[in-house]
């Protein structure tokens, strides 16, 4: 993210890897959203958010917090055509991901609409979800999941809009529906919001067969944060 030289390739430097907020520690069981204490290891700890909303996926974790260098790292990725921060993210994603993802996971990126992908040249969510699949070994099905309907950016709407915008946009890719039937699926996604493109996603999973759905996001925006 700077031009510090590293020791190794695709790795940050000390002083990006000091701004840079790295989630570890007691974490929501179902987003990742980092949480204050530390629990027994038995029960099962929710933050406010996923008290308040019915997640349709069973587990989820989130390898950082969604803001300063997170933010500009994720903009750069999305925006500025820093593919390669994919390596970086891919061994962070892995490491949080370690209690969800097995060899027997089946890695599933959120998808984009056409037309996005056509004016970005890349989906996000798929360089990560191969970058993971690089570290832990599972395998990736970059094409599961469609996007037909072209719905507007979900920055600065509430939660209540996010969900309604979100509504059918996201379904299986029918020639890809015997890949996904009865198999554990982990949905990828590049920034964990309010849920509403995972929850659909999540769905859309379900709906082709999938015995269940976990979320890994590489940055869960927190209050707060």
């Amino acid at each position: 993210m700077c031009d510090t030289p590293t020791e190794s390739e695709f790795a940050l430097c000390g002083s990006c890897w000091g701004d840079t907020p790295f989630i570890g520690g007691l974490c929501c069981d179902t987003c990742g959203a980092p949480l204050p204490g530390s629990g027994d290891g038995v029960q099962r700890v929710l933050c406010d958010d996923c008290m308040l909303i019915a997640r349709p996926w069973s587990k989820g974790r989130s390898a950082l917090v969604y803001k300063d260098a997170t933010r500009r790292m994720v903009m750069s990725f999305k925006h500025g055509d820093r593919t390669d921060l994919a390596r970086a993210a891919g061994q962070w994603m892995a490491r949080a991901a370690r209690e969800i993802i097995t060899l027997e996971s089946l890695l599933i990126p959120v998808p984009l609409h056409w037309l996005r992908l056509l004016k970005r040249r890349y989906n996000q969510s798929a360089l990560l979800a191969r970058a993971v699949a690089h570290e832990t070994g599972a395998e990736t099905l970059p094409d599961g999941l469609i996007r037909p309907k072209r719905t507007a950016p979900l920055e600065g709407h509430s939660r209540d809009a996010r969900f309604a915008t979100m509504q059918d946009a996201i379904r299986f890719s029918p020639k890809r529906k015997h890949q996904i039937e009865g198999r554990a699926v982990v949905l990828v996604d590049d920034v964990m919001t309010s849920g509403a493109t995972l929850a659909a996603s999540a769905e859309a999973c379900f709906a082709a067969g999938a015995s269940d759905v976990c979320v890994l996001a590489l940055a869960r925006v927190v209050k707060d944060a």
